[in-house]
Parts: C-alpha cells; sequence; structure tokens
C-alpha cells in the first residue's frame, strides 16, 4: 500500500502558491463554517412596517380616540410632524393617523357610537350662555344707573354701599358666565382671579391715583372712572362670541385639512381677525359707556388694550395653555404695581433715577400711558405666543 500523498512542497525558493493553500483550507473547514451553529451570518433587518413601531409606542392614544383627528392632535403634541411622518411612508400626520385608527382596535368602537359631545361641556345652548355672559354688563349697567339717579340724593356711606353692591353683583355674573359656554376652562386651570380684580380695579381708580402721585399725593379720595369697566363688562357677550367663532372655524378646518402646516396656516389669519372683531366690538361699547358716562380726559385705548389681553389669556387657558396666560396678567399687573411706586422712592435721596421712566411716560402719554404700555406689551406678547400654540392642531382636539 502507499502512503497518503503529502501537500504539495514549497518550491525552491521557499514560497507556494497563495491559491492552492486557500483552496485547501477552505476544502478542509467548508463544512465546519456551513453547519457550525454559533456562525450564522447576522443579518440587519430594519423594520418592515414602522407603522406597527409607532402604533404600541401610542396606543393608548389610539385606543381612547374617537377619530383620526385626536390622534393626529395627540401626535403633533408628542413633536411628530408632517417631516417626521415620511419616516412612516405617510405624506403627513394625518394620514398617519387615519392608518393608526384604522389599524388599533379601539375598546369602545364595537359598540354603538354615541353622539360626540358639543365643543363646551355643559355649555348648554347657544342662547343659555349668551345670556349668562349679558349678566356682568347688566348689573354693571344698573349700579352706574343708580349711582346716577340718586346723585345729590344718597349719602356718600349710601353711595358707597350701591357701589359695594353692583361690584359683588359684577363679580358674581363675571363668575356665573364664565361657567360654561365657549370662555368656560376646563378645571383646575384658573388662579388668576387676583390678577383680574386688580387689572379691572386699576382701569377704575389706577388713572386718577397714579395722577395725585406724580403730582405729589396722593391725597384725598381717587376719583372713579366707571365707564372704561362698564364697557369691559359690556364686551364678555361679545368676547364670548368670538372664541365661539375661533373655536368652530377651527375646528372645521382640522377636519378638511391635510397637513399640520396647512392648517396652522389657515387659522393663524382666522386668530388675528378674531382678535380684531373682539376690539372693534369693545372700541364701540367704551365709547357708548364714555358717553353716558363720561370721565375727564378719558381715553378707550388702555381698557381696550386690557380687553385684549383679558380676551388671549382666556383663548389660552381654554385651550389649554394656562400658564403662559397667567404669566400674561402678571406681567401687567407688575407694571401696574411698580409705576407708582417707584414714584415714591424716587422723593428718597439718590434715587430720583428711579420715577423717571414713569415720569417719561406720564409725560408723554398722560397717566393712562401706564396702563397702554402694561396692558398693551403684555397682549402684543400673548397674541405672539397664542400664533405658535393655537395654531396647533393639538390645541383644537376636544375645542
Amino acid at each position: 500500500m502507499g502512503r497518503p500523498t503529502d501537500p504539495p512542497a514549497p518550491d525552491a525558493g521557499g514560497e507556494a502558491t497563495d491559491e492552492g493553500q486557500g483552496a485547501l483550507r477552505s476544502a478542509v473547514r467548508a463544512p465546519e463554517i456551513a453547519y457550525h451553529p454559533a456562525r450564522r451570518p447576522a443579518v440587519r433587518r430594519g423594520p418592515a412596517d414602522p407603522v406597527k413601531v409607532l402604533m404600541h409606542r401610542h396606543r393608548d392614544l389610539c385606543e381612547r380616540a374617537v377619530d383620526p383627528l385626536e390622534i393626529a392632535a395627540g401626535l403633533e403634541a408628542h413633536g411628530l410632524t408632517d417631516r417626521t411622518a415620511a419616516r412612516y411612508r405617510h405624506r403627513d400626520v394625518f394620514s398617519l393617523a387615519e392608518e393608526l385608527y384604522a389599524r388599533v382596535p379601539g375598546a369602545g368602537r364595537h359598540a354603538p357610537r354615541a353622539p360626540r359631545p358639543g365643543p363646551y361641556p355643559g355649555s348648554g345652548t347657544r342662547a343659555g350662555w349668551t345670556l349668562s355672559a349679558l349678566l356682568p354688563g347688566a348689573a354693571c349697567l344698573a349700579t352706574a344707573g343708580t349711582l346716577r339717579a340718586t346723585e345729590g340724593v344718597l349719602g356718600g356711606e349710601a353711595r358707597f354701599a350701591v357701589t359695594a353692591v353692583g361690584a359683588l353683583l359684577v363679580l358674581l355674573g363675571l363668575r356665573l358666565g364664565l361657567r360654561g359656554g365657549p370662555l368656560r376652562v376646563p378645571d383646575g386651570t384658573g388662579g388668576v382671579a387676583l390678577y383680574v380684580c386688580w387689572l379691572l380695579g386699576y382701569v377704575v381708580y389706577g388713572e386718577d391715583l397714579l395722577a395725585q402721585v406724580v403730582s405729589g399725593g396722593p391725597d384725598g379720595h381717587w376719583t372713579a372712572a366707571p365707564a372704561p369697566l362698564l364697557g369691559l363688562a359690556l364686551a364678555l357677550a361679545p368676547a364670548a362670541w368670538c372664541a365661539h367663532l375661533f373655536a368652530g372655524h377651527a375646528r372645521h378646518r382640522l377636519a378638511g385639512s391635510h397637513a399640520l402646516s396647512e392648517f396652522g396656516a389657515g387659522v393663524r389669519p382666522l386668530l388675528f381677525g378674531v382678535v380684531a372683531l373682539f376690539l372693534c366690538a369693545l372700541t364701540a361699547l367704551l365709547y357708548l359707556a364714555d358717553l353716558g358716562h363720561p370721565g375727564p380726559g378719558s381715553s378707550p385705548v388702555g381698557p381696550a388694550a386690557l380687553g385684549a389681553l383679558l380676551l388671549l389669556a382666556r383663548l389660552l387657558a381654554v385651550h389649554g395653555f394656562p400658564e403662559p396666560a397667567a404669566t400674561g396678567l402678571a406681567a401687567a399687573c407688575a407694571v401696574e404695581v411698580a409705576a407708582p411706586f417707584l414714584v415714591l422712592a424716587g422723593r428718597l435721596p439718590g434715587l430720583g433715577l428711579l420715577a423717571r421712566p414713569v415720569d417719561a411716560v406720564v409725560v408723554a402719554a398722560g397717566p393712562g400711558g401706564v396702563q397702554v404700555l402694561a396692558c398693551g406689551l403684555a397682549a402684543s406678547g400673548l397674541l405672539i405666543h397664542a400664533s405658535v400654540t393655537l395654531t396647533r392642531a393639538s390645541a383644537h382636539a376636544s375645542a
């Protein structure tokens, strides 16, 4: 018997052909490589169904939603944009929301669909919340009429009692008017009553108080200006209707939009138009109130700026943004509180510089200029914020 054939020896130069050695190694180790269970080739696979990943991540949102619009609003609230939707093979968030709504079985979708609740929970009919919104203006009008009719008849204490009772009725009517309808805020998002009371009190007494402080006072009683408060109280009904128009048209645009950018571009002019419409109505009411109860050198600019501030703050709170609303009101209050204190502090030796900003505003625009500056700047800031937040679909998911 012959011996097994040895592997080819290297040539005279001591070099074996690389091709021969490579073929020999492959022939010897090929079965081991092919069948070794721990050395299977790793294949990198992406998700074959990217929507499925998103579906599991937001399953609770999809199961609770009663229509695709709520899913779209929820996705937008979590930071998903139309550009991000392209990663899930959809042209926009609305298309992606429709697929999620169709694929995720909701717990209540197999039961008979109950009628969808109205846009304002517990609001009743339009006539109901309109009448409620008229109550503060009616109480204020009755109080002002009583004081004017009894001028020279009732003494100072009796007139003060009538004023106190009228103020209490106005506050109660305001509270009742804001408990329902389009100006109703969700539970637990209030907490700005103190700011509103200060702003309304300043519009009545603040101008005369600041004038006395600047002239060396205060001394004597402050002269009240009832016309601005009367106009603002009467403007609650137009404010409710403006909020109603904004919420209704925004919801209608949300149902017909196909992209978040399209929805935002359509709602932003609507917001500006609603604010402008309210300012027109408020200016007319302030003018009529001043005709009935004229005040010395009264101007509607300050009360109009305050009305715009209150409307924008309420719209933000209604649609789920109470923190910026409270911040805007607090900023206006801070400026109005600081103005007389800066003037008083400027009387101390070496601190005259503190009173110069207030003096400059009073010289340029009168004592009412402080209110215009405070409420105007705060309202402008809230308008800019609202033009960003209230043009999102998530702000109108339940509006």
